[in-house]
């Protein structure tokens, strides 16, 4: 009788493809996914650390499971991700029922440690940094699967640093994939009719920045856009500091580059970006947008901004208020500060009070709200080529859906035939993450 397997991702793009590597290596050992824990023998979470509390709400989801695994003394529960990377053997200790941790250079050694736990019974805990070649060696390589379209990594790890950000602790430090692996999974990719690929690592501006001779990533987009079959290509994340002028050209010079940029700003604030230690400021940020929307005049931005971080007055928080309008980003990612285990500024002494917090996210949250209804509003009555990806989910048998040039999830009814292909819509409602059109 085959085992089963269930799966709960949280976070970032990268925990997306972890967990495709996840689900690749448990098939291998003939595991089937299921979508209730209470049918598993196996359950895993691969976890976040970014956000706040995030370690004891992976604490408290584990403890959901605690009374399947007293009834079931044969389930396998195991923790992997950021969570597992910096919490380890706490883990462990804290939650005797769980059997397994991996951290995030460990994925490679889940069905080790799955057959470990199932023959021995014993709890098993993989933690260890990787050192550079071996991290080369064993980088993601995920051409096989489904879809219309997909991820690619091409770097991992962090080397900014930025003093509220625990990436760097729990991922690592940066390496960047070799240029001709990342084109030939693009092409087997292509060859299995995937349409859209989105490039990703934790600052994709700064790939091969550690090699003189190796192609940036301006000159790895140019060799993308090259891979016949490929008709849309995204990227993320940026960091700001590393937004080179060729790689803004790029979305001048190359078409299939879609005309959408995560760029996230953290504050409007100098003294701010400098205590965070970001590498740029707000003259710097808004002289990289005006270059933008000159060579790509279409093009949308969403951020990521912190509200709250350590020692900002109000002033500052003004700032972030003006420069939110000032921009008009299409969608920002807005954050209460909390601090992370071992980072810079958890040392800091943050003593504005939570109210004072909570209106200053307001005041921004009202504002990006604003922005977002006349960017994604303009776009009712337009004309807008969508490339479908699959039936909706949510709309019935004849819906589909398919995402905009900037990324916004598009519902309308059609032939299923068409997944795969560029249509034209006529946009007719827009909800707060979602529209909804007519096919011409």
């Amino acid at each position: 009788m085959a085992k089963s397997f269930y799966l709960e991702t949280f976070g970032c793009q990268m925990n997306v493809v972890d967990s495709e590597r996840i689900v690749a290596t448990l098939h291998d050992l003939d595991y089937q996914q299921v979508d209730n824990p209470e049918q598993s023998d196996l359950i895993l979470l691969n976890t976040c650390s970014v956000r706040d509390k995030a370690e004891r709400k992976v604490y408290g989801h584990l403890n959901r499971f605690k009374a399947l695994k007293q009834e079931n003394p044969r389930l396998i529960i195991g923790v992997g991700g950021c969570v597992a990377q910096q919490e380890g053997e706490k883990i462990l200790k804290k939650l005797p029922f769980v059997d397994l941790v991996f951290g995030t250079h460990n994925v490679h050694r889940l069905a080790e440690l799955v057959g470990e736990v199932a023959v021995r019974r014993g709890q098993q805990l993989a933690t260890e940094f990787l050192d550079r070649e071996t991290r080369l060696r064993l980088f993601p390589r995920r051409a096989a699967g489904s879809g219309i379209a997909r991820f690619v990594t091409v770097m991992q790890g962090c080397d900014n640093f930025c003093t509220y950000c625990v990436v760097p602790l729990v991922r690592g430090r940066e390496i960047s994939r070799p240029c001709d692996e990342v084109l030939d999974e693009v092409r087997a990719l292509a060859g299995q009719g995937v349409k859209e690929i989105t490039l990703i690592g934790q600052n994709v501006n700064s790939y091969n920045r550690q090699e003189a001779t190796a192609p940036d990533f301006a000159g790895l987009l140019q060799q993308v856009h090259a891979i016949e079959g490929i008709e849309r290509i995204r990227f993320v994340t940026s960091h700001p500091r590393d937004l080179s002028d060729p790689l803004i050209d790029s979305f001048a010079s190359l078409e299939k580059l879609c005309p959408q940029l995560h760029l996230p700003v953290q504050s409007g604030s100098d003294p701010i970006l400098t205590a965070m230690n970001r590498g740029y400021t707000v003259a710097d940020y808004l002289g990289k947008v005006e270059r933008l929307r000159a060579v790509r005049p279409d093009i949308r931005l969403s951020s990521d901004v912190i509200v709250g971080f350590p020692g900002e007055t109000q002033e500052d928080a003004d700032a972030s208020l003006a420069l939110v309008r000032e921009i008009g980003y299409a969608d920002i990612y807005l954050f209460l500060y909390s601090p992370r285990p071992g980072t810079a500024a958890a040392a800091l002494v943050d003593d504005t009070p939570a109210a004072v917090k909570q209106a200053r996210f307001e005041a921004i949250l009202a504002a990006q709200k604003e922005n977002s209804q006349r960017i994604w509003g303009a776009d009712v009555g337009q004309i807008l080529p969508i490339l479908v990806e699959g039936p909706s989910r949510r709309n019935g048998e004849e819906s589909l859906f398919g995402r905009s040039p900037w990324n916004r999830i598009v519902n309308f009814r059609g032939d299923p035939q068409l997944i795969g292909s560029i249509v034209p819509v006529k946009i007719i409602r827009n909800n707060t993450n979602t529209q909804f059109g007519t096919i011409l």
